[in-house]
């Protein structure tokens, strides 16, 4: 999955969050709140080819069903879509 604008993935406080750098700060006003869950996907997400690949890499890394991991996956995905951060 092709990210579309610089962000930088940080731990503040136990807290997840991108935040935006170089002119897509200029874009993005704030920082982007991620879950732990949503942090660990973002990591995946220059080597994800498909959603399908980041549910079985999640499947291995926590104790979640496939069918909860699918819908996890798939809602954030949809988030990072609707703020055209991923295409």
């Amino acid at each position: 999955m092709k990210v579309n604008f610089d962000f930088v993935h940080r731990e503040i406080m136990g807290d997840h969050v991108l935040v935006p750098v170089g002119k897509t700060s200029t874009v993005f006003n704030g920082l982007f709140p991620l879950t732990d869950t949503a942090a660990f996907i973002w990591g995946l997400l220059p080597d994800a080819p498909d959603e399908n690949y980041i549910v079985t890499k999640l499947l291995g890394e926590y104790e979640i069903d496939k069918e909860t991991a699918e819908r996890d996956v798939s809602a954030f995905i949809t988030k990072l879509r609707e703020f055209r951060i991923i295409d």
